[in-house]
């Protein structure tokens, strides 16, 4: 248990880097290409071929993969798609809203047990999560909401079909293979998508080598990290605890950078998400 609080530890910090990051950045960077590109260079060829040689291999890591790689190609692309109309403060925290649904499909066919504590604490955080994105809405924010929901249901889909691999994956860096699979199908689409959008393969504009190089570790070792935690907690909980990374967001956004807009509004959905955090971690520990 002491492992997994340090892995959801590491992967929150880095959840609020990216989410930083992508802010910073701002939709024409395109920070999602950079982060998939740079992660399938840097850590891609570790990871793949920790995977071929320390997995265990049968029929059900196999479509476990396919499962995973699939519902990851499709959470990237609609998550470019909401970025591209909304801004991150909006979308995120819509597509961080799945732990209702990862708890709903974990129950349903793999007969997990959450108490009812369990279930009111995980929603009383994502009523918070959409209170919050509630406070960025922009006059066309509506084109993107299709795209945020959709990109928090294949959340849901790849995070049950990764905890039901840990299984056959004995390692950090098998695990690290297993999700550069999806990563780099999701990076060939999205070039495919500016590709018709703009006529070239990337983005118009570059970021820093260094942000480049802090998105593409940050994109994969955060989930890394949320996976191993998954393999001694239950996946829906440990997706609401990551979420504390937009707690922090958040509360850095209003009172270290001054982004004043709404500041109210935001302020209650992230207090009501904590609070809903904190109830999770009393029924839990």
């Amino acid at each position: 248990m002491t492992i997994a609080m340090f892995s959801i530890m590491g992967s929150v910090v880095m959840h609020v880097v990216w989410n930083l990051l992508v802010r910073q950045q701002g939709p024409q960077t395109r920070m999602l290409w950079w982060a998939l590109a740079t992660h399938c260079v840097l850590l891609g060829p570790w990871g793949v071929y920790a995977l071929i040689t320390e997995a265990h291999w049968s029929l059900s890591l196999v479509g476990y993969l396919a499962v995973s790689a699939l519902a990851n190609m499709v959470y990237f692309i609609a998550l470019d798609r909401a970025y591209h109309h909304a801004p991150v403060a909006l979308v995120y925290p819509i597509v961080r809203s799945s732990p209702l649904l990862i708890g709903l499909w974990s129950v349903w066919f793999f007969h997990e047990i959450l108490d009812s504590h369990a279930w009111v604490a995980m929603g009383v955080s994502v009523g918070g999560l959409l209170l919050l994105a509630s406070s960025a809405w922009r006059n066309d924010a509506r084109t993107a909401l299709p795209w945020a929901f959709g990109a928090s249901l294949m959340t849901s889909v790849y995070s049950l079909s990764d905890k039901a691999a840990t299984e056959y994956l004995p390692s950090i860096a098998s695990l690290l293979g297993f999700i550069t699979v999806g990563y780099f199908l999701s990076f060939i689409t999205i070039s495919i998508l500016l590709r018709r959008e703009h006529g070239q393969w990337f983005p118009r504009r570059r970021p820093p080598l260094v942000i480049m190089l802090i998105g593409g570790l940050c994109i994969g070792l955060a989930y890394i990290f949320v996976i191993h935690a998954m393999r001694s907690l239950p996946a829906a909980v440990v997706v609401a605890f990551t979420n504390s990374g937009i707690v922090i967001a958040g509360l850095l956004s209003i009172f270290m950078f001054h982004e004043r807009a709404h500041w109210q509004l935001r302020l209650v959905g992230i207090l009501i998400t904590a609070l809903g955090l904190v109830f999770l971690v009393l029924t839990k520990f």
